[in-house]
């Protein structure tokens, strides 16, 4: 699975590891995240994420 980037502060979501603190577990793809997931830093929505190579 790939990682993704937010782009306004540089957080990076590794599916690997997930978002614990927003309740998503390990080996939740970014596609499969809520549509009201937001960045854990900054709170922007999915929208201000680029995957990376």
């Amino acid at each position: 699975m790939k990682k993704w980037e937010c782009e306004p502060c540089g957080y990076i979501y590794d599916p690997a590891l997930g978002d614990e603190d927003a309740g998503i577990a390990p080996g939740t793809s970014f596609e499969d995240l809520p549509a009201d997931w937001v960045c854990p830093v900054c709170g922007v929505g999915k929208e201000d994420f680029k995957e990376l190579d």
